[in-house]
Parts: C-alpha cells; structure tokens; sequence
C-alpha cells in the first residue's frame, strides 16, 4: 500500500503479551492518583467496608473505587454509567483498578455513602499540594457556577409561582363554568359527552387548586420562600438571561492561579456571587495561606 505507516493485525497471537504498565507512561497523572490514595488512611477518613467481611460475596476495595472516582473527576467523566464502561475498555481505566470493573450501581453507592470521607480525602490532597509548594502563590481566583438540579422548574414552587398558577387556574375554571351555561341555555344542541367532559375538566381543575393551595401553605413556612419537590435543597435562582432561571445549585471553586489546581469548593443556594468571596477565603482549605486580598472573584482566569 506503498508508504503507509504499518500497524500490527489485531487477530495476531502474541507468544509473550505485552503488559498493560508498558502502555502507561511514567509522567501519567493516573501513577499520581495510584500513588495517592495508596498512602491514605481510609478507614481514618471514613470510607465505610475498609476492613472486609469474613463471610458472603467479596466486596471491591474503597481504594479502587476512589481511584475510579479520581480518574473520572479529573477526565471529566462525572456519569457512574460512564465510569463503567471506562474501567472496561479506557486502558488507564484498567490499569488503574487492575482490571477489575465495577458496575454503576457499586460506584452510585461508593458516592452516595462516602460523601464526608471523598472532602476530606480531597483535603488531603490540597494539604500535599502545599507540602510539595504547589499552592505557594499569594493570590487566588474565585467564580461560582450553576448547576441544573434533576428537579424540574414546574415542581418548584415560590410566592410568585403559586399566585400565577392560581390564577390562571381561577381563570380555567371560569372558562368552564361559562361553557356549561352556555350548553344549559342551548340545550340539546351540544352533544352529552362534550359537557361531561367539560365537568371532568372543571373536577381536576379543582382537584389543581387544592394541590396549590397546599403547597401555598408549604411555601409560607419554607426559610427560602420556595419548596421543590424533587431536590428539596435546590432552590430556583435566576441567570443572566431574562426569564431563564434554573433550579440547581451555585458551585464556588477557589484556584491557585499559577498551577490552576483547585484549592476550595463549595456549593451555595444563592443565585449570585456577590456574597460568596468571604466565606470562601475562610474555608478549612485555604487557611494558612497569605492571600493578597480582595482576591480576584468571578474571574475567567478560573475557567480552565
């Protein structure tokens, strides 16, 4: 095929296999990560299941599935489905856990159970950082971003949101209640089935107006003045669009300007920023540091 460079078949039989090490190079961060967690104490932490059980099916070491967790968090593969198939196929992926892949559900509950111990492995890291002068700088880059809850705009619920829906529920069902005048005064020429749907309708407008009227009561005792029901803490904040306002969360990240490693996080329920510079310069990981302030905030030097 003339000079093409040439591969190697892939049905070729190998005598002798190459090793899975040899196709990780020494400069690769997952040799960081494996060198990391190798050295914690995560029964110290408080990973759950550190000590194995003597009897039933053999579980997967905490120590794999944060390193799983690590890799995805730093090639931004946040998605346990996702993770899945990377420990599977992703060459790193294997290396990282020797081959072993965990299904999504045992990385959802390593998540889901091991919240508290993740933050402080991950202070352990900034802690390394400073150790090693990665986060020597005397400045630092602050920004917030929203990010879009599961919970959707229409099941969350404010002052303003139930006043709007009842009324247009008021104005419903007085639709209604005006056709069934009109089918009464014109007697039999508007079909049975139309007016009974047309009392159908008004039942469940009524059964609606209840439904709000409740969650009117809910919303009068909420601390933030609004209640959603599928991610309770998830609170409805405005963006810079008019009338594009999403229900999430505002995510606060503190960066070493120089190594752009991430020093602090924190999510918040305000919808904006400007309150948020103070708190995070008195987080637990940034103490100890002399930041020059004010600090630059909402900066897109952060955006890396």
């Amino acid at each position: 095929m003339g000079r093409f460079v040439e591969g190697q078949t892939c049905r070729q039989s190998w005598l002798l296999p190459s090793s899975l090490d040899d196709y990780v190079t020494a400069d690769n961060p997952v040799r960081v990560i494996e060198a990391f967690i190798d050295e914690l104490d995560l029964g110290t932490l408080g990973f759950t299941r550190c000590e194995p059980a003597a009897t039933g099916r053999p579980a997967y070491d905490p120590a794999t599935l944060l390193k799983l967790y690590l890799y995805g968090d730093l090639n931004r593969v946040p998605s346990r489905r996702r993770l899945e198939r990377e420990a599977q196929r992703n060459i790193e992926g294997m290396w990282l856990t020797g081959r072993r892949a965990p299904d999504h559900k045992t990385i959802a509950n390593f998540r889901r159970d091991n919240g508290p111990a993740i933050q402080a492995a991950c202070r352990q890291f900034v802690v390394l950082c400073r150790d090693l002068r990665l986060c020597a700088g005397a400045t630092g880059a602050v920004d917030g971003s929203k990010f879009k809850a599961v919970n959707n705009r229409d099941r969350n619920y404010t002052v303003a949101k139930l006043a709007k829906r009842l009324e247009q529920v008021d104005a419903s069902i007085a639709r209604s209640l005006a056709a069934l005048d009109r089918a009464d005064r014109e007697g039999n020429d508007v079909p049975e089935a139309r007016t009974q749907g047309i009392g159908e309708k008004i039942a469940a407008l009524r059964r609606q107006m209840a439904f709000l009227r409740e969650m009117q009561a809910q919303v009068g005792t909420a601390d933030d003045g609004q209640v959603s029901r599928t991610d309770p803490d998830a609170p409805s904040m405005a963006t810079s669009g008019r009338g594009t306002g999403i229900v999430g969360y505002n995510v606060q990240i503190a960066v070493d300007p120089e190594h752009h490693l991430v020093v602090a996080h924190d999510v918040v329920n305000e919808g904006h920023d400007r309150t948020q510079l103070v708190p995070m310069g008195g987080r637990p990981s940034m103490q100890g540091r002399s930041w020059s302030w004010p600090i630059a905030a909402t900066t897109a030097a952060t955006r890396f």
